[in-house]
C-alpha cells in the first residue's frame, strides 16, 4: 500500500482536547450525609492545660449543628473523668477539639487507648496535636505532635485524596486562611495523607516541602482522623470546612468507609492527564476536575502506555445509582474491547447482580466475600477505593482497605503475569466515575525480567505521530518517523536495563534507532539498525545489548535517509 503523506504532529491544542481544564476551586459542599446513618453519639472533649483557643465554643456548636442535621447527638465536656471504659462505650467517636497540654491521667489514657483499639473512633482537630506529650502512644494515635506555627495567613492546600468523605467535595486545591502547624515528625509513612500544604504558597512552612495537614489511619480495630485546620472562629462558618468536619466524624464513627492505610511509592496513571490512555469500542469518558465520567458504551478506556506484571493498582470510583462498570486487568494490547473480556479479568462495579457479577467479584469467576463487601461498601453517590493486587496468577481485591476477594487464575487462555489495565464504560445510563488511578510495581522475589511498551505511547516527541496498522499490537504504531525525529517515554525506566528489542516495519529507507537515557540528547546506551521489511504492515524483530549503566527515562532518536524511515510497533526493555 502507498505510504500516506506526513501530517502535522500533535499539538498542545490536541492534547488539551483530551484533557479538559482542571477545576482548582472547590465544588459545592454538602453539610448533610448523603445517606442517613443510624443514630449515634459523639463525645466532644475540649479541655486545655495550655493555650486556649477562642474558637472552641463555636467549634462545639458547629459539631452540635452537624449532629442535628446528620442523626448524631453530641455530649460536650471538659471533664477528664468522662474517659472510663464504661462511659466511652456509649459513643461511636471522640473528638479532641483543640485540646492542649496534659489533660488525661494514666487510667484515662488507658481507657482511650482500649476504646480506639477495640473499634472506637478518634478525631483530632487543630491543637489536638498539641496534647499529651508525656504519653508516647498519643503520638501514634494523633499521627504527629505539634512543633510550631507562623502567623495566621492564606495558604494553598493540595487535596491528595478526594475519595474520603471529608475531602470528596473539594477540588484539587483549596485556598484558605488558618494557622498552619508544623509537626515534629512527618506522619506520611504511618497514615493516609488527605491534604497537604503547598509551602511555596505561604511563609513559615518547615517540613521540607512535604507538609501533611489532614490525614487518617486505622488504629487497632478502630479509626483515627486528624486535621490541622480549625484555629479561627471563621473556619467554622465555612461550609467546605464544615463538610470536612462531618466527613471526619462519620469516618471516625465507622459509617463513612475509606482506605486509610499509609500509601507510598505509587505512580499516577490518571489524575487529570489522559496521556497514555486510549478508548476501545464505543462510548467514551469525559474528563473534568480530574474525574473520568463514563458515557455510552460498551467500551474500555485502557492504559496503552505500559503492560504490568506484579503490582498494586489503586483507583477511586463512584456509582450514581444502580450502575454497571468494571476494572479490567491482565489483557493484551488491543483496540477490540472483546480482547479484555476474553483474555483478561474484570473486577466488577455493580451494586445489584448475581453474586459472581456484582461489586467486588471477579466477573463470572468468583464472588466477593459478600458480608465483608457489604460492611466495607459506601452507598451509591459516595466514593469508594479499590486496591487490585496482582502477584503471579493471584488477584486480590481490597475495598476501602478491606480484602473482599482472593482469586487465583487457572484458565490457560488468560494470564495475570503480564497485561494492561482499563476501566469500562458499560452503556448509556450506567454512570460511573473514576479518580486518582495509580499503580505500584511490586517486583517481589521474582521481579519481571522485561517490560513491553507500545511505540505510540510516547509522552514527548518531535515529528512522530501514531499510525494505524491493523496487524500491529493494538492496531497502531509509532509512525511518520523521519531523520532527526525523536520520542520520549517517561513511563519507561532504563534503570538496570540490559537489552532493547523492538517490533518494527518499513517500506521506506529504514534507518537507525539510538537508545538514550534521560533526554533526547542524553547518553547513548545502544543503537539498533532497522531494515526495509518489505511493507508498512510487515513486521520483524530487531534487538541490541545496552552498554554502560542506564538510568532514568527512555528516549529514542531516529536517523536515516529522506522521507519516512520505519514504524515501531512495540519495544521491550530487558533486565
Amino acid at each position: 500500500m502507498l505510504r500516506q503523506l506526513r501530517t502535522l504532529p500533535k499539538t498542545a491544542a490536541a492534547a488539551f482536547a483530551l484533557t479538559l481544564g482542571l477545576a482548582a476551586s472547590l465544588l459545592a459542599p454538602a453539610t448533610a450525609a448523603q445517606a442517613a446513618d443510624p443514630a449515634y453519639r459523639v463525645l466532644v472533649f475540649s479541655k486545655t492545660a495550655g493555650f486556649r483557643h477562642d474558637s472552641i465554643p463555636v467549634g462545639t456548636q458547629t459539631i452540635r449543628d452537624l449532629g442535628a442535621a446528620n442523626n448524631f447527638t453530641v455530649t460536650a465536656t471538659e471533664d477528664s473523668n468522662a474517659f472510663t471504659t464504661a462511659n466511652l462505650a456509649n459513643f461511636k467517636a471522640v473528638v479532641f477539639l483543640s485540646t492542649t497540654g496534659d489533660v488525661l491521667n494514666t487510667s484515662q489514657q488507658s481507657a482511650l487507648q482500649s476504646y480506639v483499639d477495640g473499634g472506637g473512633g478518634y478525631f483530632g482537630v487543630h491543637a489536638a496535636a498539641d496534647t499529651e506529650y508525656e504519653w508516647p502512644h498519643y503520638q501514634t494515635l494523633v499521627g504527629a505532635w505539634f512543633k510550631s506555627h507562623p502567623a495566621i495567613q492564606r495558604a494553598t492546600l493540595k487535596n491528595e485524596d478526594r475519595s474520603h468523605a471529608a475531602t470528596a467535595h473539594l477540588g484539587q486545591t483549596w485556598s484558605r486562611t488558618d494557622e498552619w502547624y508544623n509537626y515534629r515528625t512527618n506522619p506520611r509513612p504511618q497514615v493516609r495523607v488527605l491534604q497537604s500544604l503547598d509551602e511555596s504558597s505561604y511563609s513559615g512552612g518547615e517540613m521540607s516541602g512535604d507538609h501533611p495537614i489532614t490525614w487518617c489511619h486505622p488504629q487497632g480495630n478502630g479509626r483515627s482522623f486528624y486535621t490541622g485546620l480549625g484555629h479561627t472562629q471563621e473556619s467554622y462558618a465555612d461550609p467546605a470546612f464544615r463538610s470536612l468536619l462531618l466527613g471526619g466524624i462519620r469516618y471516625a464513627a465507622g459509617f463513612a468507609k475509606a482506605d486509610c492505610r499509609a500509601e507510598t511509592g505509587y505512580t499516577t496513571l490518571y489524575n487529570g492527564s489522559t496521556t497514555g490512555w486510549s478508548q476501545a469500542g464505543p462510548g467514551s469518558f469525559t474528563n473534568t476536575d480530574a474525574t473520568l465520567n463514563s458515557t455510552g458504551g460498551m467500551g474500555l478506556y485502557w492504559y496503552r502506555a505500559k503492560e504490568y506484571a506484579s503490582y498494586s493498582l489503586k483507583l477511586d470510583w463512584r456509582m450514581a445509582g444502580d450502575d454497571n462498570s468494571g476494572v479490567f486487568v491482565g489483557f493484551p494490547a488491543s483496540d477490540d474491547v472483546n480482547t479484555s473480556v476474553n483474555q483478561g479479568y474484570e473486577i466488577q462495579i455493580d451494586a445489584t447482580d448475581a453474586a459472581d457479577r456484582t461489586t467486588g467479584s471477579v466477573y463470572g469467576f468468583k464472588a466477593a466475600d459478600l458480608a465483608a463487601r457489604d460492611n466495607a461498601l459506601n452507598p451509591p453517590g459516595s466514593w469508594n477505593t479499590y486496591e487490585i493486587r496482582v502477584e503471579g496468577e493471584r488477584l486480590q481485591v481490597f475495598l476501602n482497605g478491606v480484602r473482599i476477594n482472593d482469586f487465583t487464575n487457572t484458565d490457560p487462555v488468560r494470564s495475570l503475569q503480564q497485561g494492561h489495565i482499563g476501566i469500562q464504560n458499560h452503556g448509556t445510563g450506567d454512570d460511573v466515575s473514576f479518580r486518582n488511578i495509580r499503580i505500584k510495581e511490586l517486583g517481589g522475589t521474582n521481579p519481571p525480567q522485561s517490560s513491553t511498551y507500545e511505540g505510540e505511547s510516547y509522552t514527548s516527541g518531535q515529528g512522530v505521530q501514531p499510525a494505524d496498522h491493523a496487524p500491529a499490537s493494538g492496531g497502531r504504531t509509532l509512525g511518520y518517523i523521519e531523520n532527526g525525529d525523536w520520542a520520549g517515554y517517561s513511563q519507561a525506566s532504563l534503570t538496570g536495563a540490559k537489552t532493547f528489542a523492538a517490533k518494527v516495519s518499513s517500506a521506506g529507507a529504514g534507518g537507525t534507532v539510538t537508545i538514550r537515557s534521560g533526554s533526547a540528547t542524553g547518553p547513548v546506551v545502544g543503537t539498533v539498525a532497522v531494515p526495509n521489511t518489505g511493507g508498512w504492515e510487515t513486521f520483524r524483530d530487531v534487538s541490541t545489548t545496552l552498554t554502560g549503566t542506564p538510568t532514568g527515562p527512555l528516549f529514542l532518536t531516529f536517523t536515516g535517509g529522506a522521507g519516512s524511515l520505519f514504524d515501531i510497533d512495540t519495544f521491550t526493555i530487558g533486565r
